[in-house]
């Protein structure tokens, strides 16, 4: 099955391009969204050590929001790659977007997406247009963009890098089925 990963800091597009890869893609793409995943968590892992912390820290660039992901959480993504890879092995294509803090993360989605063409597409804005995009949703602790700026991206290798920053979701998903010769639906006909 084809998998397509979508890896990049909060409001950087990933699940905007998710959506619109769904629509132009001729084959069905189920959305594996991380957020679902935690939003799975109870609400009193939220804040605690052992599930999801946001740790405000000023520094002369600014406020950072560092993550923290504690045990129970990390259960839960780690089930996030199992289910995905159920989703596969069941005969389902995939869009997953994630926010990955360590390079190790990769290497778990290779190993568990091992029999299936695996795509990773890293999703790049510069920080004052996602600083701009985390305060226009509001829904988003100030300060994520900038903790996670520096921890996505490294050490990680795509098959295809796109600046979100002059790209509409709908663009982005184009270069992704050009890129990896996903057939995008006639909406001619």
């Amino acid at each position: 099955m084809q998998v397509i990963l979508l890896n990049g800091v909060g409001s950087v597009g990933k699940s905007s391009t998710a959506k619109a890869l769904q629509v132009l893609s001729a084959e069905p793409l189920l959305h594996v969204a991380m957020d679902d995943f935690i939003a799975m968590l109870p609400e009193r892992y939220f804040g605690d050590p052992d599930g999801l912390v946001f740790e405000p820290v000023d520094t002369p660039e600014g406020r950072v929001m560092r993550t923290q992901v504690g045990p129970v959480l990390r259960r839960v993504l780690d089930g996030m790659r199992q289910a995905a890879a159920a989703l596969a092995d069941a005969g389902n294509h995939l869009v997953i977007d994630d926010v990955m803090l360590d390079p190790c993360e990769a290497e778990d989605w290779r190993r568990v997406l091992r029999r299936h063409t695996l795509h990773f597409v890293g999703l790049h804005a510069p920080l004052a247009v996602l600083e701009a995009r985390e305060r226009a949703r509001g829904d988003r602790e100030p300060g994520l963009a900038r903790g996670q700026f520096g921890r996505v991206h490294r050490g990680q290798s795509y098959g295809l890098d796109i600046d979100t920053s002059d790209s509409t979701p709908q663009e982005s998903a184009a270069r992704i089925c050009t890129a990896f010769g996903l057939a995008m639906r006639d909406e001619t006909g």
